[in-house]
């Protein structure tokens, strides 16, 4: 009988290694179709774990009855409402493309307004550069609104197109919530074990990318729904069309720092003062710094900056950076990635330090 071949210590730690590195992959690329469901399940868990121990105590130690409990409380604070926005978001959505089609709402005609209304220094300076050419203009205002019309209504159809995957990625989403609750302490603990790290790195390095998640979900979310909320309030007051859809993407673009719901509610000042409604838009002028933008400067310093202990101008670009590649989820993964760089070259620093002071022999 033939005797195995036996193999150095150092190419059996290798090969292992390369097919850990392979199997990771594969399994990191059957999971990229509903990626953004196991990506949500990792934040409910991460985000409601203290939640989950404190119902832990409660449950004398039962750790699926406080999984349960949790993920009821997540259900009624936060998907259940999300869900009825989203339902009434669609409807305003589906009657604002319909005004635009329909004519009634002429974001063309709007502008021929705000060009009508300016000094005629600022005209010349327009007509300069071609600017002041209204036909040219109305067209192209009106051939964009067409397509992003069409953009919408494409969207709203295929909500309705895609709803078994939506319905699958939402149970996933619990699902790995779920397990993640129950079995979390343990699956930590056996994840920490195998990183090949100094245990006092492993712990700098799992504590910051929980904290991340923790401080940039909750901060941004708090402030985007904080800035969304009054910029809807305002618009209602002044009784602008589709408040409810206005205040949704004010809150979406306040995920970005410094940015934000400005991007709205400026022109729509503009336009008000343009349009002869000079109080309205001064008020509107004046809530949106003082008020909206308030909210932007105080919580979200306090919020995120001060947990992630990033500077204000990687949050920004890192957000910014993470939306343009990964989506909307981006305003997670962006900070979370950035977080993780300057820790491990933190790391990396300190062990180049400590390598560089021993004394050699």
């Amino acid at each position: 009988m033939r005797a195995p071949i036996r193999h150095s210590p150092a190419l059996q730690k290798r090969s292992l290694l390369w097919l850990l590195v392979a199997v990771s992959l594969a399994f990191a690329w059957i999971l990229v179709p509903f990626y953004t469901a196991v990506l949500w399940g990792t934040i409910i868990a991460i985000v409601f774990m203290p939640l989950h121990r404190r119902l832990l105590q409660r449950f004398a130690g039962r750790d699926t009855w406080a999984a349960l409990a949790t993920l009821a409380i997540v259900l009624v604070i936060v998907i259940l409402p999300l869900l009825m926005l989203t339902g009434a978001l669609v409807q305003e959505g589906a009657r604002v493309v319909a005004q635009i089609q329909s004519g009634e709402l002429n974001f063309a005609r709007y502008f021929e307004r705000i060009v009508a209304a300016l000094p005629q220094p600022i005209i010349e300076l327009l007509d300069r550069y071609g600017l002041a050419d209204m036909a040219a203009i109305q067209r192209r205002i009106g051939e964009s609104m067409g397509r992003v019309s069409q953009f919408f209504a494409t969207k709203v159809l295929s909500i309705g197109q895609d709803t078994l995957e939506v319905v699958v990625g939402f149970f996933i989403t619990l699902y790995l919530a779920f397990f993640l609750l129950r079995d979390g302490r343990t699956l930590t603990r056996r994840v920490r074990d195998a990183v090949p790290l100094d245990e006092d790195d492993k712990r700098h390095l799992f504590g910051k990318f929980i904290t991340v998640i923790r401080a940039t979900v909750k901060g941004n979310l708090a402030v985007a729904a904080t800035q969304g909320a009054l910029g809807g309030l305002a618009f209602w007051v002044l009784d602008i069309r589709g408040a409810l859809l206005w205040a949704v993407l004010m809150a979406f673009l306040s995920l970005l720092p410094a940015v934000g719901a400005g991007l709205v509610w400026l022109p729509v000042a503009v336009y008000l003062v343009a349009t002869g409604a000079v109080w309205q838009g001064l008020g509107l002028v004046a809530f949106g710094v003082l008020v909206i933008g308030l909210v932007d400067n105080v919580l979200r310093p306090i919020l995120v900056g001060k947990d992630t202990k990033l500077p204000d101008y990687v949050v920004l670009i890192s957000t910014i950076g993470g939306m343009a590649i990964f989506g909307i989820n981006g305003f997670v993964i962006g900070p979370v990635i950035a977080a993780m760089f300057i820790a491990v070259w933190d790391i990396f620093a300190a062990t180049s330090e400590a390598e560089a002071e021993r004394p050699r022999t």
